[in-house]
């Protein structure tokens, strides 16, 4: 397959840019298919790279050797694994620019946020890597005194992973980490959009020393057919998916006669909660990294913004007085905030929105257009005077639109909060213990980041309610 010359000129070790595919240790260059697809730069427009476009049957290739390999990997110790994994990590951070320049050219984002990724993601492998010695049984005492009852881990097996574009080094990391630790094999799907930042980490985790067969990666435009390979085979008895709430349902369908064990990180509708009595500043660059971190790509994004009566106008100032300086750009130039939206349909999608809310009665404060960046550019965003009638309450719009509604109680904003089938992350800014403590009790979130805009960590469990997902 084919590279960039325009990417591979920006890195220092030109092998990290990898345009295979990984099955059983060994670079598969040609689908049986004989089937290929591109990835393009989102910023420029410009194709970086080509890759063959595997299906079911490298899908159940990868799951065959994943299932012999991981028979052996689980008879290692947990020190043994964790020398591996902690071997990866250091891979990893020695070799942080060049990952960060591989995710900025594929998905867009600023390359100061890129390098921050590669950090967040080897923070997970480094995590796992030190849980490995640690899985810990139990003996627990039993109704007969002549016995007792020994409770073991086991690893699982083969796992699924399908991860999204927005995060393709650290979602990738944040699910093998912990396979790998515990003793299992993993088949990892990535998206399509941003395939070379998941087999860059491929070839880190071989230079590591993880033995072949136990990461193997499926670049595909065929996301549906390799799903449900995954859902079907009976080989892979656990599959960890992150991405929209609809494919979510699919796979979950899918895996019902298998029993099949999932975890599922689905879609968001993120509240992000000012009260009168919270540190204005404060908030405001809080609701700046959970909102504009990414353009507004994430899952755990604030989606809508919900401000005190009596704050609202203030807060409203001081928030476009920050958002002006965020400057729209490239994400190699330097001091770019806000990169490019991953494609047109996504960007749409950001255009209805703003085009409903001002239907309804919003008013524009700033932004509002696409930049004149380059056509996949979208300007930060603050829509006013926001209500639940528009599409922007309802819908997750995964672009840099702050939407700004006005609340005048407590029991009122926590009953709008919750008014969402989705589940995952909320935010609030307050003062006050009491209502600190009522309001994280009363919202419907897996997640509640209470005076910070910030709550991705390796150290506290992850995930969602509701229609946002299944496990942590």
């Amino acid at each position: 397959m084919t590279i960039s010359n325009i990417l591979l000129e920006k890195l220092h070790d030109k092998s990290l840019a990898e345009t295979s595919g990984f099955i059983n240790g060994k670079r598969i260059n040609e689908a049986k298919s004989g089937n290929r697809f591109d990835v393009f730069s989102p910023a420029t427009g410009e194709r970086i790279a080509t890759l063959p476009d595997l299906g079911s049957y490298e899908t159940r290739l990868a799951i065959k050797s994943a299932y012999i390999a991981q028979k052996i990997w689980a008879e290692n110790t947990g020190s043994e694994r964790a020398d591996i994994l902690r071997n990866l990590n250091d891979l990893i951070l020695e070799n942080l620019s060049d990952l960060a320049i591989i995710l900025t050219a594929e998905m867009g984002k600023p390359i100061l946020e890129a390098e921050n990724e590669i950090k967040y993601g080897a923070s997970y492998i480094e995590w796992f890597s030190e849980e490995a010695k640690r899985i810990y049984g139990d003996v627990i005492p039993s109704q007969q005194k002549d016995s007792r009852i020994l409770v073991l881990k086991q690893p699982i097996g083969v796992v699924g992973t399908i991860t999204p574009w927005n995060f393709p080094n650290a979602m990738i990391s944040r699910k093998i980490a912990p396979a790998l630790a515990v003793g299992c094999a993993v088949v990892s799907k990535p998206s399509e959009y941003t395939p070379l930042s998941a087999n860059a980490l491929a070839i880190l985790a071989e230079r590591a020393g993880l033995p072949a067969g136990l990461f193997n990666v499926i670049p595909s435009t065929r996301g549906a057919e390799v799903g449900l390979e995954m859902c079907h085979n009976q080989k892979l008895r656990k599959l960890s998916f992150t991405g929209s709430t609809e494919v979510g349902r699919i796979l979950l369908k899918q895996s019902a006669d298998q029993i099949k064990k999932l975890s599922l990180e689905l879609g968001g509708n993120a509240p992000f909660i000012v009260f009168a009595d919270a540190d204005l500043d404060a908030a405001v660059d809080g609701l700046i990294i959970s909102k504009f971190r990414n353009a507004g790509q994430t899952c755990v994004c604030t989606n809508r913004i919900y401000v005190q009566a009596p704050v609202y106008e203030i807060f409203a100032q001081k928030l476009a007085e920050k958002v002006k300086l965020l400057k729209v750009g490239n994400g190699f130039e330097k001091d770019t905030s806000i990169g490019p939206i991953i494609n047109e349909n996504s960007i749409k999608k950001i255009e209805i929105h703003v085009a409903d809310a001002l239907a309804k009665g919003a008013d524009l404060i700033s932004g509002g257009q696409r930049s004149s960046v380059a056509s996949l550019f979208y300007e930060p965003t603050i829509l006013k005077n926001a209500t639940r009638e528009m599409k922007i309450a309802q819908e997750e719009t995964f672009g840099p639109v702050a939407a700004l509604f006005k609340f005048e109680t407590t029991e009122d904003v926590i009953q709008q909060a919750n008014d969402t089938q989705f589940g995952l992350a909320s935010y609030f800014y307050a003062r006050d213990l009491n209502k600190v403590w009522q309001v994280a009790e009363a919202l419907e979130y897996g997640m509640v980041g209470i005076n910070t805009g910030l709550i991705s960590t390796p150290v506290a469990p992850f995930g969602g309610i509701k229609q946002s997902g299944l496990g942590r």
